[in-house]
């Protein structure tokens, strides 16, 4: 069989690929558009800041090629051999810096997840409390372009996890996940209620539209459950990943639900938060008691691969945070361009 040409597979609807931001960026983009292998030295990996523009843009860029891919580049491409090999390089130098920077992190679950169990006292800290308490509209609306790189596809990553799973843990994620997907009524996909939230905020819903204006810290957030979620050997730090963001989200959607209320950013922006309140308040049961519990009965070695998981989604969420709270405060668009 003749293997898919450069005009046979490519897709026509996907996002735009943007401009690279560095060497190997750079590599990526010109390869995907020319159809061919990306050209850098091996070197420039190794060189390369595990935080920066330029090596999240291009984890991303080769991560969501198993998504929706890139209008006019050919599907094939998500098994490129050549573009795989350096995505290990890069996901090896992401994966180190994180290990580094947790290296005194939890070990066990219960050290991971007791935290944030309790409202802490001083908030002080809170993305969603300070956007609650005194955010403006325009904040609100760079906040919404830029998660909308992950709510556009919500609860797609974790769901590469579902095969890798069995008995209780099983049952309980394709639970979650049915109630992610709508429970079979796609006009309340939650992905699907967030372009209606964006739609409210005069934002364009279309899928991957905000990439370029997306900073590296927030890029981190986005790659670390694709990282999790595409290779079988981290499946139990997708599952802590996962379980961070149900167990953490009800108290922030209150917050953020408040917020688009009191900047009266409109009715579908205020339900899109207003429904992951009730929704993941059930959704956090689950998941530590089903999900977890389920898959370390199974496989009780995969505890500290859980508690890495979780203390790597808070790592990634206070870098994002602190990134959007430097930029405001000076008065300062968080994009890499003001919408």
């Amino acid at each position: 069989m003749t293997p898919p040409g450069p005009n046979m597979t490519a897709t026509a609807t996907g996002p735009r690929l943007v401009e690279g931001r560095g060497v190997l960026s750079d590599a990526v983009t010109q390869a995907l558009r020319s159809g061919g292998s990306p050209v850098y030295a091996p070197a420039s990996v190794l060189k390369c800041d595990p935080w920066g523009e330029d090596l999240q843009l291009s984890l991303y860029l080769l991560y969501e090629l198993h998504y929706r891919g890139f209008d006019g580049v050919d599907d094939a491409r998500e098994w490129d051999p050549d573009l795989l090999r350096l995505r290990q390089d890069m996901e090896v130098r992401f994966l180190h810096a994180l290990r580094t920077e947790l290296s005194d992190g939890p070990r066990s679950v219960e050290e991971a997840f007791a935290p944030l169990l309790v409202e802490p006292v001083d908030l002080s800290d809170s993305l969603s409390h300070r956007l609650e308490s005194d955010g403006q509209l325009w904040q609100l609306r760079e906040y919404a372009a830029l998660r909308s790189l992950y709510h556009l596809k919500e609860a797609d990553p974790h769901a590469w996890v579902i095969p890798r799973l069995t008995g209780r843990a099983k049952a309980a994620m394709v639970a979650i996940e049915y109630d992610e997907f709508g429970a079979g009524r796609a006009d309340r996909i939650h992905a699907r209620l967030f372009a209606d939230l964006m739609t409210d905020l005069d934002l364009d819903p279309a899928y991957g539209r905000y990439l370029d204006q997306a900073p590296a810290a927030l890029l981190a957030t986005v790659n670390l459950m694709s990282l999790f979620g595409l290779h079988r050997a981290l499946r139990g730090a997708l599952v802590g990943h996962f379980a961070c963001v149900e167990v953490t989200s009800s108290p922030g959607s209150r917050r953020m639900a408040n917020a688009m209320r009191r900047c009266a950013a409109g009715p579908a922006a205020e339900h899109f938060y207003a429904e992951h309140v009730e929704a993941d308040a059930v959704h956090e049961q689950l998941v530590r008691h089903e999900v977890i519990g389920g898959l370390l009965a199974d496989e009780p070695a995969l505890e500290a691969d859980v508690a890495f998981g979780c203390a790597a989604t808070v790592l990634l969420e206070d870098r994002l945070a602190a990134h959007l709270r430097g930029a405001w405060d000076q008065g300062r668009s968080a994009l890499r361009t003001a919408l």
